[in-house]
């Protein structure tokens, strides 16, 4: 079943990245993985691009989270909110969304169940963590994109 993958591999002349692959794939023998090698490339909050541009990207991944929770909670926030946020609030909730490596952190901070921490606590939280309450028991869906 995996003797694909192995040949395809091999192939690349790459013996050391076969050592690497996660023991699923190795039926035969059990071989620990060492992931301390992959690097998270850092996200560049400062990357030139219009705010128009950057809205419409900010409403897509406000959607698609891979989280129900947050797709819910930031989907409506992005449909209700990111239209008449200017320019520095719109980074900061870009920069919110998408340097937090965790979406359960986020998450938690939103709905107050852990304290939000210093360098994310901004009015931008402060409106997610107001969003997330819903005072006023409003049926959320997430908005359709167009």
């Amino acid at each position: 079943m995996y003797r694909p993958i192995l040949s395809f591999v091999s192939r690349l002349q790459a013996p050391n990245l076969i050592n690497r692959m996660p023991s699923v794939f190795m039926s035969d023998k059990r071989i620990d993985v060492d992931y301390s090698y992959v690097e998270i490339p850092r996200y560049d909050i400062d990357k030139p691009q219009s705010l128009e541009t950057r809205k419409a990207r900010l409403l897509y991944q406000s959607r698609k989270r891979g989280m129900l929770e947050n797709d819910l909670l930031l989907s409506t926030f992005a449909k209700k909110y990111l239209p008449s946020l200017n320019e520095e609030q719109t980074k900061m909730y870009d920069r919110l969304i998408n340097t937090v490596s965790n979406d359960w952190d986020l998450f938690y901070w939103m709905v107050e169940k852990q304290p939000t921490p210093k360098e994310y606590d901004n009015e931008i939280m402060d409106m997610l963590k107001k969003h997330a309450k819903n005072e006023d028991r409003v049926s959320l869906r997430q908005p359709n994109l167009y």
